[in-house]
């Protein structure tokens, strides 16, 4: 049990990531209202007809900046230097170490071999 919700958890979170942008949206669907007369830039002029479109590419544009963010620092832990101060020592084994006899078990075939495997006669 303890699994599977571990696994839920972490399956929404990944999805919360790729679907923040529809999330800013649903958010600014549902709270339409209160965008446009509280939290609008333009709220005073209503011939703009803005009607909180300010507020939604605003945070529309922060989601994207954060996330560009996290990019660039994900970029940066990949990018590693190394340094080898000593030189490794290359050996070459010129000697023989160990000679391997290979038997000669070879079968050998009766006399008569070539009356075992011919074609067979037709007709």
């Amino acid at each position: 049990m303890k699994y599977k919700l571990t696994a839920v958890l972490l399956i929404i979170a990944i999805i919360s990531c790729s679907f923040s942008r529809f999330f800013i949206y649903a958010g600014y669907q549902l709270n339409k209202n209160y965008i446009a007369t509280k939290l609008c830039e333009n709220r005073n002029k209503p011939w703009l007809h803005c009607n909180g479109k300010c507020y939604l590419m605003k945070k529309i544009k922060q989601a994207e900046e954060k996330q560009n963010a996290a990019e660039r620092e994900a970029q940066k832990n990949l990018v590693q230097e190394s340094y080898c101060e000593a030189i490794p020592e290359i050996k070459f084994y010129t000697q023989l170490l160990q000679v391997i006899a290979i038997p000669n078990n070879r079968i050998k075939l009766p006399d008569g071999y070539n009356a075992i495997f011919r074609p067979p006669q037709l007709g």
